[in-house]
């Protein structure tokens, strides 16, 4: 499968967040080694025209507005993490209820309008999240690239095998972000 920077889009699923939850200082550590990863893949995506998409939980406050979500989620732990990967003026950002970024929200309606084929797709938790993410996108016959060095789960031996799933049954591309350099 080759990208096709035209009618693609890169998709990031809930990078902003508060970590606040049982095991959430570990999926901290793992999501913070991937951060190189997704700068890359948004500084790939800034150059080829590929639009940004942010999709993030709402922490209650059902408002799609970054600032708030931001200021909700960051502690002193998360800080340095929340200030690398927050996204641009140009980025969207879409807020989800549930795991899928496709449930209850208008990302379907957003990719349609930006004539989008291919989705990049990368964040946390990979083996939850990302993985109903990535599922729904291919039920609505997405071609997907899910670079396994950019997204992140809790545990490492989950985190494989929702790549091994991705790559396997959803025919996603799992190829390193070094692929897109």
């Amino acid at each position: 499968m080759k990208l096709r920077p035209q009618d693609t889009a890169f998709v990031l699923v809930d990078l902003i967040n508060d970590f606040k939850f049982s095991h959430g200082e570990v999926l901290l550590r793992h999501t913070e080694l991937i951060v190189p990863n997704i700068l890359k893949l948004k500084t790939f995506a800034a150059k080829n025209s590929i639009p940004i998409i942010y999709v993030n939980d709402h922490y209650q406050l059902w408002k799609a507005d970054l600032q708030s979500i931001l200021a909700k989620c960051q502690t002193e732990q998360n800080k340095e993490y929340l200030q690398q990967i927050q996204p641009n003026e140009s980025d969207y950002f879409l807020i989800k209820p549930k795991h899928s970024a496709f449930h209850q929200t208008a990302l379907q309606a957003l990719l349609a309008e930006l004539q989008v084929r291919q989705v990049i797709l990368s964040g946390v938790a990979g083996n939850i999240c990302v993985l109903f993410t990535a599922n729904d996108a291919y039920m609505r016959d997405y071609e997907l690239f899910i670079p396994h060095d950019a997204i992140a789960s809790v545990d490492e031996q989950d985190n494989a095998y929702a790549l091994r799933m991705m790559h396997n049954v959803l025919k996603a591309d799992t190829s390193p972000t070094e692929k897109y350099e």
